[in-house]
């Protein structure tokens, strides 16, 4: 009974760590793994430059797998300090972490899929959890703090579409990077990226392929979405936004996994599960 009750409370522990934004070490592991994502983007994206890949290949490729070894260290303690497994391992951010260390592993074994460790940046999502944005929203109607407030959503916005234009220069990278159209790196396939998405369109880059210029159209398609759309309504209805009474902890269920209860809370809303506020 005792070693069960110690097993309980390092799982307990190691759950806060993990899964909790509020207390020190939850902070600082979220700041770690971020700093962790944003270095491995960076090595990736190095490797495809012939130069550097070259010249470097064993120092990045060596880095790259402790890298991989302890996301996937992390993505195991993150099934084993929760309560229902599959509730994690079947979430976005479950299929996210799986998606972002497997492609190290199958590129032992399938040449090309290491590009796709650039979905490892979808995890940068996780940062929104320190920053709390939440505690933004609803606090006051004055003028300044709304102009603030409204700021940090249009970071939120760009990041996305940051994101979003890291992801889609790395699966152009995948269809042209061995065609002589120009996507010779993932940096510069991420520059297309950017320039089509906006609409700029300079013609320096394009792809050859039909495969690439499908993706390409539908790229354009989406760029007058994502500029169009927030420029008239996101950004007005970012600031005349009022939503009361949102939960500023970040507690999580140890069952299922849902986050941001009411402060104070006792009980997950979701599932009825008890819910450890050490």
């Amino acid at each position: 009974m005792s070693d069960q009750n110690q097993t309980q409370s390092w799982k307990r522990k190691l759950h806060e760590i993990i899964y909790e934004a509020d207390t020190p070490a939850g902070k600082l592991f979220d700041v770690v793994l971020l700093l962790f994502i944003i270095l491995s983007i960076i090595l990736v994206m190095l490797e495809s430059v012939d130069y550097i890949g070259t010249t470097y290949f064993t120092i990045l490729d060596t880095l790259e797998w402790i890298i991989t070894i302890l996301f996937t260290l992390e993505y195991i303690a993150r099934i084993v300090c929760v309560k229902n497994p599959k509730a994690y391992i079947f979430s976005f951010y479950g299929i996210v972490d799986f998606l972002s260390t497997i492609p190290k592993y199958l590129s032992l074994f399938v040449v090309g899929t290491h590009s796709l460790v650039a979905i490892r940046a979808l995890r940068l999502l996780r940062v929104f959890r320190i920053l709390k944005l939440t505690r933004y929203i609803g606090e006051s109607t004055n003028f300044g703090r709304a102009l603030k407030r409204s700021r940090v959503k249009v970071a939120v916005f760009l990041s996305f579409v940051l994101v979003l234009c890291v992801i889609l220069g790395t699966v152009m990278y995948l269809v042209e990077g061995d065609k002589d159209s120009g996507f010779t790196s993932i940096p510069r396939s991420v520059y297309w990226a950017i320039v089509t998405l906006t609409t700029v369109g300079y013609g320096d880059i394009a792809p050859i392929s039909s495969l690439g210029q499908f993706i390409a159209s539908l790229i354009m398609i989406l760029g007058y979405g994502i500029i169009a759309i927030p420029t008239g309504i996101v950004t007005s209805e970012m600031t005349r936004s009022e939503r009361k009474s949102i939960p500023k902890n970040t507690h999580s269920c140890t069952n299922c996994m849902e986050s941001y209860h009411a402060d104070n809370a006792k009980f997950c809303h979701k599932c009825g599960q008890q819910i450890d506020h050490e």
